[in-house]
């Protein structure tokens, strides 16, 4: 199982989440983050911290969400390869505008 960030991250982006990965397993894009499945160990910490409750377990995403697990998988892969791993905490999305 792993963590899976969902629709309330999407143009929003705190990345308080990251801070506290002990696997360092998120990556992001202009849009939003995304855990890598293969690298998170489902430890839970990164949920509580979320302010916009966009974290859920795999097997508990909401219905209208379950697209964003293959999402995080296959957009985590790519920005792996890009370089784009965030590991540090940033302004939120819509702070940066």
């Amino acid at each position: 199982m792993a963590m899976v960030v969902c629709e309330p991250c999407r143009d929003c982006m705190f990345t308080d989440c990251v801070v506290v990965c002990p696997c360092e397993c998120f990556y992001q894009d202009e849009r939003m983050l995304y855990i890598d499945p293969e690298h998170c160990i489902d430890c839970e910490a990164c949920i509580p911290e979320c302010p916009v409750e966009a974290i859920y377990g795999d097997s508990k995403v909401p219905e209208p969400w379950t697209h964003f697990i293959a999402l995080n998988a296959e957009r985590s892969a790519v920005l792996k390869v890009l370089g784009r791993h965030v590991t540090e905490k940033q302004p939120p999305l819509k702070a940066r505008v």
